[in-house]
């Protein structure tokens, strides 16, 4: 149950930091990129102005254009450090003029594949590879101004790449800290379980001392006479003898390092057995019992758990079927595994929300069933104790809310 828990808490803690991890990522690499076109389109915003000249490099200092880049908080070197070229089409889609004097790695042929694309979308604005672009009224045309962003979207990458690395890298640090952490974390807990196991299992040994007195003391009581009071008495203890040793047992199973001693067994043979011997229970309450077993299933097993397993299943269905309803026994073979169910109907409507509790100790969907069924709520916590040891699984689920179904898978 401890290397559980502690798996379980380096689970949570792993995926709460990779979302978190992952969300930091995300926001300031979209803060980045953002800066990235806001910082371009407000260039682009200054080119695209009518007073700015079409032969930006014929503009000298002192213009429009150099006080727009002032009045947006820009030095005066931009526009000169800038490299964009500017296209102007007609409303048909022709290429009227071109500016390329402000960059060389664009030549004409490029230039229709630019202008294609820019036409092709309704966006005013958009990125074409690693040219951002404008699209302005100009005349009877179009201007299309393209800002070339390399040096600005390689920075954006070169953030991009670092950030990924630093956050992967810190995501595998955090996470060996919290693999090394886990036992300390947990450890208060682990002494806590480990102290509860122990009164069970001491208390459970001392509790059997008064009980044996007490049934010996009622046998004597017997030999003058049988009384209500007496077989009251009887009942009650052997009840609690049980209980008892029942505690006993989930302790020592729930021990680490407890291991069963596993034979290889007919796991089919040992199924159907055990399934028969509930028939005649079943049908004193009017249940009917149906076994559907796979034949010929053998498994590496504990057959006085498996079978103990199994009588706490099929004992649970009995006890809760109502007369006229049924329970279902099956096996079958899935690949390396096999799968035990145990279905039976509900007198009352299953909360799927209480499922995930039905295995704790002592827990019950209905608190009034005590002394009415002779139970006391830790038959299934044995059962998952039992696949457990067995290193299989054990759950509880619902078809309609009106039937309770546990399947336990055992590996071959």
């Amino acid at each position: 149950m401890i290397n559980r828990l502690k798996r379980k808490f380096i689970l949570i803690a792993t995926v709460f930091m990779l979302l978190l991890m992952a969300a930091l990522l995300a926001i300031m690499n979209t803060v980045n990129y953002k800066a990235v076109t806001t910082e371009s389109d407000e260039i682009l915003d200054v080119l695209s102005q009518p007073e700015t000249s079409f032969l930006f490099d014929m503009l000298p200092p002192g213009m429009e254009g150099v006080r727009d880049f002032v009045r947006r908080g820009m030095s005066p070197e931009v526009p000169y450090e800038s490299r964009f070229f500017i296209v102007t089409v007609s409303d048909e889609g022709e290429i009227i003029q071109s500016d390329l004097s402000r960059i060389i790695s664009v030549d004409d042929a490029s230039v229709d594949y630019y202008v294609e694309r820019a036409l092709s979308g309704n966006a005013e604005r958009g990125f074409i590879g690693e040219f951002r672009y404008a699209k302005t009224a100009y005349g009877s045309g179009t201007r299309i101004i393209f800002l070339d962003c390399g040096r600005k979207l390689d920075s954006f990458r070169s953030f991009l790449r670092t950030s990924l690395t630093v956050g992967a890298f810190g995501c595998v640090t955090v996470f060996i800290a919290f693999v090394l952490a886990a036992g300390k974390i947990v450890a208060p807990i682990a002494e806590s379980y480990e102290k509860q196991k122990r009164f069970i299992s001491d208390a459970g040994h001392e509790i059997k001392t008064p009980l044996t007195i007490i049934n010996a003391n009622v046998d004597l009581l017997e030999l003058d006479g049988d009384s209500e009071e007496l077989t009251e008495i009887r009942k009650q203890t052997e009840r609690m003898t049980k209980l008892t040793n029942d505690l006993v047992m989930l302790s020592k199973m729930e021990e680490q390092g407890h291991t069963l001693q596993k034979v290889e067994l007919p796991l089919s043979d040992l199924v159907n057995e055990t399934g028969a011997a509930f028939r005649a229970p079943a049908v004193s309450k009017g249940i009917d019992l149906e076994i559907n077993v796979e034949p010929g299933v053998t498994a590496k097993a504990s057959p006085d758990a498996i079978r103990q397993m199994l009588s706490i299943l099929l004992e649970n269905a009995v006890k809760y079927t109502p007369e006229g309803g049924n329970i279902s026994l099956e096996m079958k073979r899935n690949k390396k595994s096999a799968v035990i169910t145990v279905r039976n109907t509900s007198v009352d409507s299953v909360d799927e929300k209480a499922l995930q509790h039905v295995f704790d100790r002592f827990y019950r969907t209905d608190a009034s069933r005590n002394s009415q069924t002779g139970g006391h709520g830790i038959g299934l916590s044995i059962a998952k104790a039992i696949a457990d040891a067995h290193e299989g699984e054990i759950s509880a689920s619902t078809t309609d809310g009106h039937d309770f179904r546990v399947t336990a898978t055992l590996p071959l």
